[in-house]
């Protein structure tokens, strides 16, 4: 029996993937997860706490670089639609980024204020310099 849909994954496909990834991931300890209706919020989901807090979250897709030693995934997004094309990013207007990664299978939670505005980078392994203060482990992100 073959499979219904695509065989090449294109990057709506991906974010989709990461996404579902992600609200599973929030499900499984208990989290309430809920999604916004429309595509037209600065984040993907919210998610309630114990405490009855709310937080939005913007998920990502997170890649590993050609070292295997880096997480990296964008803190920005392209304005596509209008004239200025400037990269705009999520400072204030969500609290969260959860990033996943489908080959460690799995996700990161990382304040958006703890990383930059265009870009993150979450460090799997030490770096052969051993320079490595004031780095963001990924393992203490892991969700």
């Amino acid at each position: 029996m073959r499979l219904l849909g695509k065989e090449k994954r294109d990057t709506n496909r991906v974010g989709e993937i990461s996404e579902a990834a992600i609200i599973t991931r929030f499900l499984q300890p208990g989290y309430v997860v809920l999604t916004p209706y429309g595509g037209n919020q600065r984040y993907d989901l919210v998610i309630e706490d114990v405490d009855g807090q709310f937080w939005r979250v913007q998920c990502k897709t997170a890649r590993i670089d050609e070292s295997g030693m880096i997480l990296r995934f964008s803190t920005s997004i392209s304005n596509v639609t209008g004239k200025n094309r400037q990269p705009r990013n999520y400072r204030g207007q969500c609290d969260y980024f959860a990033a996943y990664n489908e080959r460690l299978n799995k996700v990161y939670l990382i304040s958006v204020d703890q990383v930059g505005s265009s870009g993150a980078s979450l460090r799997l392994a030490p770096s052969k310099n051993n320079q490595d203060k004031n780095k963001l482990w990924a393992r203490d992100y892991e969700l």
